[in-house]
């Protein structure tokens, strides 16, 4: 990338490109963004955001544009921008109702976007695409931060964690209600959640001890979460990626005393995890994004005190890395 940035955001658009945009570095809270094609595995500049922030959510809207929520900037902020990747232009579009950062931001069925909690807040929010306002929703009945949401097959959303909480709720959106569903058998924050091809939900590590290692499994009929297969490494502040044959990776973070280069790869069908190869760079507070081709998009992130400027690529098939478009 041209810049260097950790927390940051990367959107997979539907012309196949990866918007990265805002995150932090030596400099402070960045506005910039960046495009990379995988077709030519280059980086170009887009148009600055208006507000430099991080710990922020980018979540791709049905028609194609991007909307960012949040973050932090200096203070915690309530602005919101949007993104249209045919003019390369950032709008402001109308300001969430609390400021927050480490929240989450789940595109709704209808194509709403539900935003929910950071800075151990309970409130939740709606934005609705189609005026550029936002409504306030139910409050959950946990405040969270650094928690994680996924939407389910049935439409509903599952939010879990934050700090020392293993609890899980659900939000139904044709009712506006939260209710609480089974516990984790963990407590866990900075962790990753990711909704598999069965329609049951993996959630992993996020952690600071060896329970970091654990991964466990909601079944949406059930509501219930059983034990699977531990990973090799405890981490948090990693990724997880769904690819196209089923499997899930997850790729870096922080361990129980070092950023990790490491990268697993969850089996839904024996839930078992196998090697999948190592980062040419430590990183946590990254990105990865799944491209069209199945190949994975890991960006930026941190090294000990260092942001970094570096991306790179995992091929599916042979499950090497390599850098690309530095």
């Amino acid at each position: 990338m041209a810049v260097s940035r950790l927390e940051l955001t990367a959107s997979t658009l539907a012309n196949g490109k990866v918007l990265v945009n805002n995150g932090q570095n030596s400099t402070g809270y960045l506005k910039s963004a960046e495009l990379y094609d995988p077709l030519t595995g280059n980086w170009t500049m887009t148009n600055d955001m208006s507000q430099g922030r991080g710990g922020h959510t980018a979540s791709v809207l049905s028609g194609g544009k991007v909307l960012v929520t949040g973050g932090f900037g200096g203070s915690s902020l309530n602005t919101v921008e949007v993104y249209d990747p045919f003019t390369g232009n950032w709008t402001l579009t109308g300001n969430m109702s609390t400021a927050r950062y480490g929240h989450t931001a789940s595109v709704l069925p209808s194509g709403k976007v539900l935003v929910t909690g950071g800075q151990s807040l309970k409130s939740t929010e709606l934005y609705d695409p189609s005026t550029g306002s936002w409504t306030m929703a139910a409050n959950m009945n946990i405040a969270r931060i650094r928690h994680s949401a996924v939407v389910l097959q049935s439409g509903k959303v599952l939010v879990t964690g934050s700090p020392s909480e293993q609890s899980a709720e659900l939000y139904d959106p044709s009712t506006d209600n939260w209710t609480m569903t089974g516990a984790m058998n963990v407590a866990r924050f900075l962790h990753t959640i990711s909704l598999l091809s069965n329609g049951k939900v993996l959630v992993t590590g996020g952690d600071t001890t060896v329970l970091g290692k654990t991964a466990e499994l909601y079944d949406p009929l059930t509501s219930n979460w059983t034990m699977t297969g531990n990973m090799s490494i405890a981490r948090y502040y990693h990724t997880a990626s769904v690819l196209a044959n089923g499997s899930v990776l997850v790729v870096g973070g922080y361990g129980i005393s070092t950023y990790l280069r490491s990268a697993e790869l969850y089996n839904p069908t024996t839930g078992v995890w196998t090697s999948a190869g190592n980062l040419s760079i430590p990183r946590d507070l990254h990105t990865a994004s799944v491209l069209a081709n199945g190949d994975v998009l890991v960006t930026g992130g941190m090294n000990g005190s260092v942001s970094l400027a570096s991306a790179e690529l995992y091929n599916s098939a042979t499950s090497v890395w390599t850098l690309t478009g530095n």
